[in-house]
Protein backbone atom coordinates (compact mmCIF):
# COMPACT_ATOMS: atom_id res chain seq x y z
CA UNK A 1 0.00 0.00 0.00
CA UNK A 2 1.31 3.39 -0.53
CA UNK A 3 0.67 5.71 2.40
CA UNK A 4 -3.05 8.28 2.46
CA UNK A 5 -3.56 11.09 3.93
CA UNK A 6 -5.13 9.82 6.94
CA UNK A 7 -1.91 6.88 7.33
CA UNK A 8 -0.51 6.56 10.65
CA UNK A 9 3.17 6.51 10.43
CA UNK A 10 5.38 5.67 13.37
CA UNK A 11 9.03 7.06 13.25
CA UNK A 12 11.61 5.75 15.31
CA UNK A 13 14.51 7.66 16.17
CA UNK A 14 12.49 10.98 15.88
CA UNK A 15 14.76 12.84 18.28
CA UNK A 16 17.99 12.28 15.62
CA UNK A 17 19.02 14.48 13.08
CA UNK A 18 17.15 11.55 9.99
CA UNK A 19 13.92 11.29 12.01
CA UNK A 20 13.54 14.92 13.30
CA UNK A 21 13.43 15.59 9.26
CA UNK A 22 10.92 13.20 8.84
CA UNK A 23 8.25 14.44 11.62
CA UNK A 24 8.76 17.79 9.44
CA UNK A 25 8.18 16.61 6.22
CA UNK A 26 4.95 14.67 7.50
CA UNK A 27 3.45 17.91 9.22
CA UNK A 28 4.23 19.94 5.69
CA UNK A 29 2.54 17.30 4.14
CA UNK A 30 -0.55 17.97 6.33
CA UNK A 31 -0.19 14.28 7.19
CA UNK A 32 -1.47 13.28 11.05
CA UNK A 33 1.53 14.18 13.04
CA UNK A 34 3.88 10.92 13.41
CA UNK A 35 3.94 8.41 16.13
CA UNK A 36 6.84 8.72 18.53
CA UNK A 37 8.14 6.98 21.55
CA UNK A 38 11.25 8.16 23.72
CA UNK A 39 13.52 5.62 24.95
CA UNK A 40 11.35 5.56 27.89
CA UNK A 41 8.44 4.95 26.64
CA UNK A 42 10.02 1.87 24.04
CA UNK A 43 13.35 1.13 24.22
CA UNK A 44 14.23 -0.71 20.67
CA UNK A 45 16.75 -2.47 21.99
CA UNK A 46 14.09 -4.80 23.84
CA UNK A 47 12.08 -6.93 21.37
CA UNK A 48 8.96 -7.23 23.96
CA UNK A 49 8.55 -3.20 24.68
CA UNK A 50 8.87 -2.64 20.68
CA UNK A 51 5.95 -5.61 20.17
CA UNK A 52 4.00 -4.38 22.73
CA UNK A 53 3.89 -0.63 21.64
CA UNK A 54 3.06 -1.26 18.23
CA UNK A 55 0.66 -3.26 18.77
CA UNK A 56 -0.69 -0.77 21.53
CA UNK A 57 -0.52 1.89 18.56
CA UNK A 58 -1.16 0.30 15.38
CA UNK A 59 0.55 2.30 13.15
CA UNK A 60 -0.29 1.41 8.89
CA UNK A 61 3.55 2.52 8.37
CA UNK A 62 6.41 2.45 10.15
CA UNK A 63 10.15 4.54 8.99
CA UNK A 64 12.96 3.12 10.63
CA UNK A 65 15.56 6.00 10.92
CA UNK A 66 16.36 5.01 14.60
CA UNK A 67 20.23 3.84 14.70
CA UNK A 68 23.26 4.19 16.60
CA UNK A 69 25.62 6.33 14.11
CA UNK A 70 28.92 8.22 14.43
CA UNK A 71 32.06 8.97 12.10
CA UNK A 72 35.38 7.18 11.47
CA UNK A 73 36.99 7.12 14.92
CA UNK A 74 33.29 6.22 16.80
CA UNK A 75 33.35 3.16 14.08
CA UNK A 76 36.33 1.76 14.56
CA UNK A 77 36.45 2.85 18.65
CA UNK A 78 33.46 0.76 19.49
CA UNK A 79 32.49 -1.87 16.77
CA UNK A 80 30.58 -4.23 19.08
CA UNK A 81 28.52 -1.80 20.26
CA UNK A 82 27.67 -0.32 16.51
CA UNK A 83 26.91 -4.08 15.66
CA UNK A 84 25.12 -5.14 18.23
CA UNK A 85 22.72 -1.67 18.74
CA UNK A 86 22.01 -1.88 15.07
CA UNK A 87 21.42 -5.32 14.66
CA UNK A 88 18.72 -5.19 17.70
CA UNK A 89 17.06 -2.15 16.36
CA UNK A 90 16.39 -3.48 13.12
CA UNK A 91 15.54 -6.93 13.70
CA UNK A 92 13.28 -6.08 16.91
CA UNK A 93 11.12 -3.30 14.58
CA UNK A 94 10.85 -5.26 11.35
CA UNK A 95 9.87 -8.52 13.61
CA UNK A 96 7.65 -6.85 15.54
CA UNK A 97 5.97 -4.75 12.65
CA UNK A 98 5.18 -7.97 10.84
CA UNK A 99 3.58 -10.16 13.92
CA UNK A 100 1.32 -7.14 14.64
CA UNK A 101 0.59 -6.59 10.81
CA UNK A 102 2.10 -2.89 10.19
CA UNK A 103 0.77 -2.78 6.35
CA UNK A 104 4.34 -0.98 5.34
CA UNK A 105 7.93 -0.39 6.44
CA UNK A 106 10.94 1.53 5.51
CA UNK A 107 14.21 0.59 6.44
CA UNK A 108 16.43 3.57 6.57
CA UNK A 109 20.29 2.16 6.16
CA UNK A 110 23.45 3.80 4.95
CA UNK A 111 26.15 3.90 1.50
CA UNK A 112 28.16 2.02 4.03
CA UNK A 113 26.84 -1.16 2.79
CA UNK A 114 28.60 -1.08 -0.05
CA UNK A 115 32.04 -3.04 -0.65
CA UNK A 116 35.22 -0.39 -0.23
CA UNK A 117 36.38 -0.93 -3.85
CA UNK A 118 32.54 -0.86 -4.93
CA UNK A 119 31.80 0.52 -8.81
CA UNK A 120 31.63 4.21 -9.04
CA UNK A 121 28.78 5.75 -8.99
CA UNK A 122 27.92 2.50 -6.57
CA UNK A 123 25.13 0.22 -8.02
CA UNK A 124 22.53 -1.54 -5.47
CA UNK A 125 23.57 -4.96 -6.99
CA UNK A 126 26.72 -4.34 -5.87
CA UNK A 127 26.21 -5.47 -2.63
CA UNK A 128 28.00 -8.25 -0.92
CA UNK A 129 30.24 -8.56 -4.03
CA UNK A 130 33.46 -8.18 -2.41
CA UNK A 131 34.99 -6.34 1.34
CA UNK A 132 33.50 -3.94 3.67
CA UNK A 133 35.44 -0.84 4.29
CA UNK A 134 37.21 -1.91 7.60
CA UNK A 135 36.94 1.00 9.83
CA UNK A 136 33.33 1.41 9.78
CA UNK A 137 32.36 -2.65 9.05
CA UNK A 138 30.22 -3.41 12.12
CA UNK A 139 28.07 -0.75 11.36
CA UNK A 140 28.01 -1.46 7.73
CA UNK A 141 26.75 -5.35 8.60
CA UNK A 142 24.25 -4.49 10.89
CA UNK A 143 22.50 -2.25 8.33
CA UNK A 144 22.93 -4.45 6.12
CA UNK A 145 20.80 -7.27 8.23
CA UNK A 146 18.38 -5.33 8.54
CA UNK A 147 17.83 -4.48 4.52
CA UNK A 148 17.88 -8.74 3.91
CA UNK A 149 15.73 -8.52 6.67
CA UNK A 150 13.07 -6.65 5.04
CA UNK A 151 14.19 -8.53 1.60
CA UNK A 152 13.32 -11.86 2.88
CA UNK A 153 10.05 -11.17 5.19
CA UNK A 154 8.51 -9.45 2.13
CA UNK A 155 9.82 -12.57 0.18
CA UNK A 156 8.36 -15.03 2.65
CA UNK A 157 5.34 -13.40 3.67
CA UNK A 158 4.64 -10.77 0.98
CA UNK A 159 4.73 -7.81 3.48
CA UNK A 160 5.64 -4.65 1.87
CA UNK A 161 8.91 -4.18 3.90
CA UNK A 162 11.65 -2.52 2.12
CA UNK A 163 14.76 0.17 2.23
CA UNK A 164 16.47 2.99 1.08
CA UNK A 165 19.77 3.39 1.23
CA UNK A 166 21.07 6.69 2.36
CA UNK A 167 24.19 8.59 0.93
CA UNK A 168 26.10 10.88 4.18
CA UNK A 169 23.55 12.97 5.41
CA UNK A 170 23.66 16.62 7.03
CA UNK A 171 21.42 18.98 8.63
CA UNK A 172 19.61 20.43 11.32
CA UNK A 173 19.64 18.42 14.26
CA UNK A 174 23.17 16.82 13.38
CA UNK A 175 25.36 15.76 16.05
CA UNK A 176 28.58 17.98 16.82
CA UNK A 177 30.09 16.26 19.53
CA UNK A 178 34.02 16.13 19.23
CA UNK A 179 35.21 13.40 18.46
CA UNK A 180 32.02 10.97 17.05
CA UNK A 181 30.57 12.88 14.52
CA UNK A 182 30.56 12.45 10.93
CA UNK A 183 32.20 14.83 8.68
CA UNK A 184 30.29 18.05 7.58
CA UNK A 185 29.14 18.59 11.67
CA UNK A 186 32.80 17.99 12.63
CA UNK A 187 34.16 20.64 10.55
CA UNK A 188 31.42 23.07 11.32
CA UNK A 189 32.18 22.87 14.78
CA UNK A 190 35.58 22.95 14.44
CA UNK A 191 36.14 26.39 11.86
CA UNK A 192 33.53 28.12 13.69
CA UNK A 193 35.20 27.19 17.38
CA UNK A 194 38.54 28.52 15.55
CA UNK A 195 36.90 31.74 13.95
CA UNK A 196 35.68 32.63 17.75
CA UNK A 197 39.05 31.92 19.37
CA UNK A 198 41.06 33.38 16.00
CA UNK A 199 43.29 30.00 15.44
CA UNK A 200 46.10 30.44 13.13
CA UNK A 201 44.92 26.94 11.60
CA UNK A 202 42.67 24.21 11.55
CA UNK A 203 43.82 20.65 11.69
CA UNK A 204 41.85 18.73 8.91
CA UNK A 205 42.70 14.28 8.49
CA UNK A 206 44.10 12.65 6.16
CA UNK A 207 44.90 14.08 2.57
CA UNK A 208 41.70 15.36 1.72
CA UNK A 209 41.52 13.26 -1.75
CA UNK A 210 38.52 10.80 -0.96
CA UNK A 211 35.63 11.68 -2.73
CA UNK A 212 32.10 12.04 -1.07
CA UNK A 213 28.51 12.58 -1.51
CA UNK A 214 25.97 14.51 0.74
CA UNK A 215 22.77 15.10 0.90
CA UNK A 216 21.09 17.28 2.91
CA UNK A 217 18.61 16.07 5.52
CA UNK A 218 15.25 17.76 5.07
CA UNK A 219 15.77 16.02 1.10
CA UNK A 220 16.12 13.03 2.16
CA UNK A 221 12.87 12.81 3.83
CA UNK A 222 11.10 14.31 1.19
CA UNK A 223 13.10 11.53 -0.82
CA UNK A 224 11.27 8.62 1.60
CA UNK A 225 7.99 9.89 1.62
CA UNK A 226 7.93 10.21 -2.33
CA UNK A 227 9.50 6.83 -1.89
CA UNK A 228 6.17 5.53 -0.06
CA UNK A 229 4.16 6.49 -2.01
CA UNK A 230 5.59 3.75 -4.99
CA UNK A 231 2.99 0.47 -5.37
CA UNK A 232 5.76 -1.51 -5.88
CA UNK A 233 9.40 -0.26 -5.09
CA UNK A 234 12.62 -2.14 -5.22
CA UNK A 235 14.10 -4.08 -2.27
CA UNK A 236 16.44 -1.40 -1.80
CA UNK A 237 17.17 1.70 -3.44
CA UNK A 238 20.20 4.53 -3.57
CA UNK A 239 19.20 8.00 -2.01
CA UNK A 240 21.53 10.05 -2.80
CA UNK A 241 22.70 13.56 -4.22
CA UNK A 242 24.04 11.83 -7.54
CA UNK A 243 27.43 14.46 -6.97
CA UNK A 244 30.47 14.17 -4.97
CA UNK A 245 33.33 17.19 -3.81
CA UNK A 246 36.48 15.99 -2.41
CA UNK A 247 37.37 16.34 1.12
CA UNK A 248 39.37 18.99 0.39
CA UNK A 249 36.98 20.87 -1.64
CA UNK A 250 34.48 20.48 1.14
CA UNK A 251 36.96 21.79 3.96
CA UNK A 252 37.10 24.74 1.68
CA UNK A 253 33.18 25.00 1.70
CA UNK A 254 33.05 24.82 5.18
CA UNK A 255 35.75 27.26 5.89
CA UNK A 256 33.96 29.79 3.44
CA UNK A 257 30.62 29.81 4.77
CA UNK A 258 31.53 29.70 8.43
CA UNK A 259 33.92 32.72 7.64
CA UNK A 260 37.21 31.73 9.07
CA UNK A 261 40.23 33.47 7.41
CA UNK A 262 43.02 30.89 8.64
CA UNK A 263 45.19 28.36 7.13
CA UNK A 264 44.19 24.88 6.72
CA UNK A 265 47.17 21.77 7.45
CA UNK A 266 46.36 18.34 6.67
CA UNK A 267 47.56 15.29 8.91
CA UNK A 268 48.54 12.88 6.57
CA UNK A 269 48.82 10.56 9.65
CA UNK A 270 45.36 9.69 10.03
CA UNK A 271 43.36 7.72 7.84
CA UNK A 272 41.31 9.04 4.88
CA UNK A 273 38.81 5.81 4.91
CA UNK A 274 37.60 4.90 1.63
CA UNK A 275 38.74 6.72 -1.41
CA UNK A 276 35.38 7.09 -2.97
CA UNK A 277 31.55 6.90 -2.36
CA UNK A 278 29.02 8.31 -4.66
CA UNK A 279 25.61 6.87 -5.08
CA UNK A 280 24.55 5.35 -8.38
CA UNK A 281 20.70 7.11 -7.81
CA UNK A 282 18.97 6.14 -11.33
CA UNK A 283 16.54 3.73 -9.83
CA UNK A 284 15.46 6.82 -7.78
CA UNK A 285 15.40 8.95 -10.06
CA UNK A 286 13.13 6.28 -12.39
CA UNK A 287 10.58 6.67 -9.65
CA UNK A 288 10.42 10.35 -10.22
CA UNK A 289 12.43 11.78 -7.42
CA UNK A 290 16.12 13.79 -7.35
CA UNK A 291 17.78 15.56 -4.93
CA UNK A 292 18.07 19.48 -6.09
CA UNK A 293 19.39 21.61 -3.27
CA UNK A 294 23.45 22.78 -3.79
CA UNK A 295 26.04 21.59 -1.08
CA UNK A 296 27.01 25.38 -0.65
CA UNK A 297 23.35 26.21 0.18
CA UNK A 298 22.80 23.13 2.77
CA UNK A 299 26.13 23.67 4.59
CA UNK A 300 24.89 27.46 4.47
CA UNK A 301 21.49 26.28 6.17
CA UNK A 302 23.35 23.63 8.46
CA UNK A 303 25.72 26.51 10.18
CA UNK A 304 22.44 28.78 10.97
CA UNK A 305 21.09 25.83 12.32
CA UNK A 306 24.14 24.78 14.26
CA UNK A 307 24.14 28.58 15.62
CA UNK A 308 20.93 28.93 16.65
CA UNK A 309 21.37 25.73 18.77
CA UNK A 310 24.31 27.00 20.59
CA UNK A 311 22.26 30.23 21.05
CA UNK A 312 19.41 28.09 22.68
CA UNK A 313 22.01 25.42 24.38
CA UNK A 314 20.51 22.77 22.80
CA UNK A 315 23.59 22.06 20.19
CA UNK A 316 24.33 17.96 20.37
CA UNK A 317 28.29 18.47 21.27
Amino acid sequence: MAWQQDSSVFVTGHKGMVGSALVRALQGRGLPPAITASRAECDLLRQQEVEDFLAARKPDVVIVAAAKVGGILANDTYPADFLYENLMIAANIIHASFRVGVKRLLFLGSSCIYPRLAPQPMPEDSLLTSSLESTNEAYAIGKIAGLKLCQYYRKQHGVLFHSAMPTNLYGPGDNFHAENSHVIPALLRRFHEAKVNAASEVVCWGTGSPRREFLFVDELAQGCLHLLQAENPPDWVNLGSGTDVTIRELVELVKDVVGYSGEVRWDHTKPDGTPRKLMEVSRMKALGWEARLPLRDGLQVAYQAFLEHLASGDARL
